[in-house]
Parts: C-alpha cells; sequence; structure tokens
C-alpha cells in the first residue's frame, strides 16, 4: 500500500487511519511548490492534491473516502460499525460532516464571507460548531465511548483549529481535541510529518 502526502495538509489524516488501523505501507512525499508529473501518482490522484492511495488495484483519492475505506477495509467493527449496526448510520453522517459542514464553515469565516444560512448546505459557522458540541454529548468519541474514523476526521479538525485559533472557546471541543492529540496513532503521524519536515522524502511505516 503506498500513501501520497504532503506535511501540513489533510493528509496527515490518511497517515493517521493507517497507524490507527496497523496496516503496512510506505509513505511518499509530495513536493506541493512543485508541478506534479509523476504518472503513478497522478493515477491515484488526477486532480494532483495530497492525500492519494494505491491499495493494489484501488486508487483513489480524497482523505474521507480513504478514510472510510481503509475502516472498511481493514478494522471492520473497530474502526467502523458494521454495515448492520445501528450506530452505522451516525457514524457515517459525522465522517462527512468535515467536508459537508465544518470546513465550509471555517473557510467562509476565515475568509470574512458573509454566512447565507437560508442557502448554504452547512448552515453557518456558529450552527455548525453547535452540532458538533451536541454530537459530543454521548461519549467521550463521536460514536459514543468508542473511537472509530470519523474521530480522526473531526479530531484532525478540532486539533488544526485549536492549532491555528480559530476554535471557539469550547471546553467540549477543546477537550476533543486533547483527547485525539494524546492518541499513540496520531503522535506517530505527527512524527512522520516532522521526519518529512526535517527532509526524509520516503519513509516506510510498520
Amino acid at each position: 500500500m503506498k500513501l501520497w502526502w504532503s506535511p501540513g495538509t489533510r493528509a496527515v489524516r490518511a497517515v493517521w487511519m493507517l497507524e490507527e488501523a496497523g496496516v503496512d505501507y510506505e509513505r511518499a512525499a509530495v513536493d506541493l511548490s512543485e508541478p506534479r508529473r509523476d504518472p503513478e501518482f497522478l493515477a491515484a490522484s488526477p486532480m494532483g492534491k495530497v492525500p492519494a492511495l494505491e491499495d493494489g488495484d484501488v486508487r483513489m483519492w480524497d482523505s474521507a473516502a480513504i478514510c472510510m475505506y481503509l475502516a472498511d477495509r481493514y478494522a471492520p467493527d473497530r474502526l467502523a460499525p458494521a454495515a448492520d449496526s445501528a450506530d452505522r448510520g451516525l457514524w457515517l453522517q459525522w465522517m462527512f460532516f468535515v467536508p459537508g459542514a465544518i470546513e465550509p464553515a471555517a473557510a467562509e469565516k476565515e475568509a470574512g464571507r458573509l454566512s447565507v444560512p437560508r442557502v448554504n448546505g452547512w448552515g453557518n459557522f456558529d450552527k455548525m460548531i453547535d452540532t458538533w458540541e451536541r454530537g459530543l454529548e454521548a461519549g467521550a468519541w463521536i460514536v459514543g465511548d468508542r473511537f472509530t474514523a470519523a474521530d480522526v476526521m473531526l479530531g484532525s479538525c478540532a486539533i488544526g483549529m485549536r492549532a491555528k485559533g480559530t476554535l471557539p472557546g469550547s471546553p467540549v471541543l477543546e477537550a476533543y481535541a486533547a483527547r485525539c492529540a494524546a492518541r499513540e496513532a496520531y503522535r506517530r503521524a505527527l512524527a512522520a510529518e516532522g521526519s518529512a519536515a526535517a527532509g526524509g522524502s520516503l519513509g516506510r511505516a510498520r
């Protein structure tokens, strides 16, 4: 399995997810400042974006899709509820809350654009934050007391927003970010980021 990635991007989610799943994989760093011409990379990511994954005959991009694929294929019933589980619908909803609500709402707020909640599928930033907080009322993780791939997606946002100072004064989300950042798999993903920043362009994990 091969993952194309770049430090400081959404690709950290895929690295974190692979570490949580405990599978063997190879990391290939992509220099986003240079034109991407590697045919193997472009076969997996036609838009030239990271993360991109190659797993046998499977080639795919998009962090949410990659995290869902890895959870279902390599950590079913651990990082992904079974298809017939009562938790499956809730898990799917939160898996796509990141690209569907958190990221567009945060981008809108950071850019200072006028929000139009009646039109926006994500409502607005405050509504998104309120929904996220209420989702964590049931337990330590977004699907109750069980850590799943949805927490990789959401946790990466909470940690990133906290680092940028864009996470509002929310004790619930601050505590959630701290729990996610304390996970050993996340720490290994951070170590990979540090290795690439120090000049390591290709690494093998696990």
